[in-house]
Order: structure tokens, then sequence, then C-alpha cells
């Protein structure tokens, strides 16, 4: 049951951040993890194969589980996960505030729908966002979302969180999300809603969604002010 062991996944990813199981350091077995949560071993498997995707621990055979997670110098995004900015402020402690710069009805025309992969004629959501850290305006999120998957976006869900209203609102599954990272120019409406000082480049991840059914739901661009971020992201290698 996939709540069961997402719960062990977040519960023992809690306690590596916040240092009950040091880095370097070996795990609980898991016949004591196990008891302890009151869990299968199937079920702690999959909380552990998590952990390890996410990068937070390492399987050692013949050893256990040893935790490979280092708290950053810097605030991280995740870049191989589907990581909502509320989730991240979550697990990260950002003392972030949103705040909405506008919200409004959008067509995709043949341009927009080039660009973003939308068809011509779709009805979009155009959400416009800028995520303050610590008081400071330093990120620019700018959403486009698929009016007939995602209904009803409001100011409101706009600043909490479009993904948990679309999962546990409208019973929306977000799958799969393809993501690109490139360095641009500052523009002058990243100068007039973000605090960049004499800063002349941004980050910019740009990203499209995809619901359970293959279809691209939100396409995003978000726009980090570099100095203040580092964006991780962990690699398995699999045997050839």
């Amino acid at each position: 049951m996939r709540a069961r062991y997402d719960a062990i996944y977040r519960d023992i990813r809690e306690s590596i951040e916040q240092g009950a199981y040091p880095y370097q350091s070996f795990l609980p077995s898991e016949a004591a993890l196990t008891e302890a949560f009151g869990c299968s071993h199937n079920t702690l498997r999959r909380a552990l194969g998590l952990l390890r995707d996410q990068g937070y621990v390492q399987p050692v055979h013949g050893k256990g589980v040893r935790v490979v997670y280092r708290e950053p110098e810097r605030t991280t995004f995740t870049v191989g996960g589907i990581e909502s900015f509320r989730e991240a402020d979550l697990r990260t402690h950002l003392n972030a505030r949103t705040e909405v710069v506008s919200l409004r009805p959008l067509v995709a025309d043949d341009d927009l729908a080039f660009r973003t992969g939308f068809e011509p004629g779709c009805e979009l959501t155009a959400v416009e966002r800028v995520r303050r850290i610590d008081g400071e305006a330093l990120i620019l999120d700018r959403n486009l979302f698929r009016t007939s998957s995602l209904p009803g976006i409001t100011e409101e869900v706009a600043r909490t969180s479009v993904y948990d209203y679309a999962e546990h609102e409208l019973g929306v599954t977000i799958a799969l999300s393809k993501r690109a990272i490139t360095v641009e120019r500052a523009d002058a409406r990243d100068r007039r809603l973000l605090d960049l000082g004499d800063i002349d480049y941004l980050a910019v991840i740009t990203s499209q969604t995809f619901d359970a059914q293959g279809i691209l739901i939100e396409c995003t661009q978000s726009r980090h002010r570099p100095d203040h971020f580092c964006f991780r992201d962990t690699a398995v290698r699999h045997p050839v």
C-alpha cells in the first residue's frame, strides 16, 4: 500500500535530515525497523528503495543500509523527483512565502503550442508567482495548467499548492515530469519582480508535467536567482 511505505519513507527521511542517523552511519537492522514500524519486510524495502533513489541511503551487501545524505550548504531543489515548492519548503525549512502576481485564462495559439507542447486552441490557466525566501524575492514561476485537467485554480490554491489541490481535491495523478535547465539573461520583468541587485543571469528550469494517462497538464518555467540555490539530482547505476 503506497500510503504505508511512503509514510515510512518520509519518517526515516526526516530522521536522517534531523541527524538521528548521521552521515556514513548505518540504519537499524531490517528486523528492527519492521518491528518499529509494524510493517512487512516488503513494505520497508519499498521505503528504503525510495530513500536510495533520493540519495539518502546506500544498501551495502552483508552490512546493512548506510546513510549517505549530508545536509547541503545551500537550499536545494530536487531535479530528479517531482516535488512542489510547498513540499520543498517543508523539507528544507525555507521560511518561504508565495505571492500570486497574476492568474488568468489563456488559449494556446500556434506559437505557444509549439513552445510548450499543448495543442493549439487548448484552454489554459496562466499563473505567475513570486517565491520569497527569508523575505527576498528569489524565484519567479510562470505556470501554464491545462484547464480541463486542473479546473478551478484560485489565487488561494496558487498561493498554497496546486499539486496538493490536484492530487487531493481533484484526484489527479501526477506521474511524470521532463525538465531542461538553462542559464538566461534576466529580463525587465525579472528585475521588476525579483531582488536581483547586480545579478544579470538566472538559472531557469523549464518543465513539462504529465498525468497518469500521458496527458500534458502543466508547462512551467521557474526562474531562480543563481547565487542562492543548488539543483540536486541522484543517479543510480544499474548493471549492464
